[in-house]
């Protein structure tokens, strides 16, 4: 009974996106008579809705703190992480195309179920700590927007996230362009931003490419820019965008379906990359220039760029970190639905698990834990599930046998397993530095 309410549900979604699907397998089939244009609108959006991940309210504080602290100097970190999360997104987007399965339900398949299990605790208790940086940060904005107590920007913020989930029984145009739309905004209050920051673009542009370090300070922060940018759930989400969303199981359609899809993770990711530098950016050049190194909070962040700035950049950040929550805490959710249903074949109402997982962030809210220090926290414990995301990833997309003519080359391979050991390294030293701190 409830795989045929499923089956009814997807039907009715799929009739909701109908006209992009049309225009789409038109393209694939070479039979479309549009523009370039034209041709790829029907194929943007999951990238975007999974690069959303890639700009949450911790990316917020790693970026920060990062310029406040050291200027220009982390730029090309964000570069290269942002590098290293394409790769992977395409990896995962290629997946979800070529098998008409998710990362999870190829883990629950293809692993022992002991294996199962495990994987998907750590990939929940992943989940519930993303849930907790993205509505934190929401709320946050709320109440340096406009001024309400905290626990009163947590309730607005749960109905706000309600209310965009509700658009995906409409289909996923709809909840892709309302996703895309606050990305847009967080983009383009960066560029208002970056505007009254008046950077030194000379120095940008020399940092952006290469690399250097000013003691081990800067490498645990560098470490924790990769930790924010880098996000297991984001993985597992994109899988399940791409595996049912425009299906073919023509050969040479499946490769100009994911030639596609990587032109969507390349403006997606790409745009993703120029906000987290344009935060960056714009602390160093407010903060860092002007000797505020010990600039640690958020809040600090908002309160200082008024004198620094004037009253309009202080709203515009705090616009831009309301609309970056609301969007990540929303993809936080879906990604928490496609983990669950994945690994255990289990699915449950998307308002039942926003209701569950924005518990904690309540709970956090009402006892009043500092919320900067409370995202940096929630990033560290997001660097225990990468592992369990990537490696299998990787290990999947490598089979011929389930990837088909979308099989990884040789050197896609090798450059993922770097970009793998890499990021499991860095995160080891992450959590090593962390709690021998502490």
């Amino acid at each position: 009974m409830a795989s045929s309410k499923k089956r009814q549900a997807d039907i009715s979604v799929r009739n909701g996106d109908r006209g992009t699907v049309k225009i789409a397998r038109e393209v694939l089939s070479g039979k479309s008579k549009k523009g370039w244009l034209a041709r790829i609108l029907p194929f943007l959006g999951p990238a975007f809705i999974a690069s959303v991940a890639y700009v949450d309210p911790g990316n917020f504080a790693t970026n920060i703190q990062g310029g406040a602290k050291f200027g220009y100097e982390l730029l090309w970190v964000i570069l290269g992480s942002n590098l290293m999360a394409m790769l992977l997104q395409s990896l995962s987007a290629k997946l979800g195309i070529a098998t008409g399965k998710n990362l999870a339900e190829h883990c629950r398949n293809q692993f022992p179920a002991w294996v199962v299990w495990t994987m998907w605790v750590i990939s929940e208790l992943v989940a519930m700590a993303t849930d907790l940086a993205e509505f934190l940060g929401a709320a946050l904005g709320m109440n340096l927007l406009f001024g309400m107590p905290l626990w009163l920007a947590g309730i607005l913020t749960a109905i706000a996230t309600f209310l965009i989930l509700g658009l995906e029984r409409y289909g996923f145009r709809p909840i892709e362009a309302v996703i895309t739309t606050l990305l847009a905004v967080v983009a383009g209050s960066y560029i208002v931003e970056t505007f009254f920051a008046r950077p030194d673009w000379g120095v940008v542009a020399y940092h952006t490419f290469v690399p250097h370090f000013s003691g081990s300070e800067s490498v645990l922060l560098a470490t924790g820019i990769l930790g924010a940018t880098v996000m297991s759930h984001a993985i597992f989400l994109h899988s399940a965008l791409t595996q049912d969303r425009i299906v073919t199981k023509k050969p040479e359609q499946q490769k100009r379906l994911f030639r596609f899809e990587l032109i969507d993770v390349a403006i997606a990711m790409g745009v993703a990359r120029s906000v987290n530098a344009a935060m960056l950016i714009m602390a160093a050049s407010t903060f860092f220039q002007h000797g505020l190194t010990s600039i640690a909070t958020i809040e600090e962040a908002h309160r200082t760029l008024e004198p620094l700035l004037g009253s309009a950049a202080s709203w515009v950040f705090a616009i831009s970190l309301l609309a970056a929550g609301l969007s990540s805490s929303s993809v936080g959710t879906m990604a928490g639905q496609v983990i669950m249903q994945g690994f255990l074949h289990r699915h449950i109402p998307p308002w039942v698990r926003r209701l569950v997982t924005m518990v904690p962030s309540l709970i956090v809210i009402a006892v009043g834990f500092e919320p900067t220090r409370t995202l940096v926290l929630s990033q560290v414990v997001l660097s225990f599930g990468l592992p369990f995301a990537i490696i299998p990833l990787i290990l999947f997309t490598r089979r011929r046998d389930l990837m088909g003519v979308l099989v990884n080359k040789r050197l896609t391979t090798i450059l993922a397993s770097i970009v793998a050991a890499l990021i499991v390294s860095l995160n080891i030293y992450l959590l090593v530095q962390v709690f021998t701190r502490s």
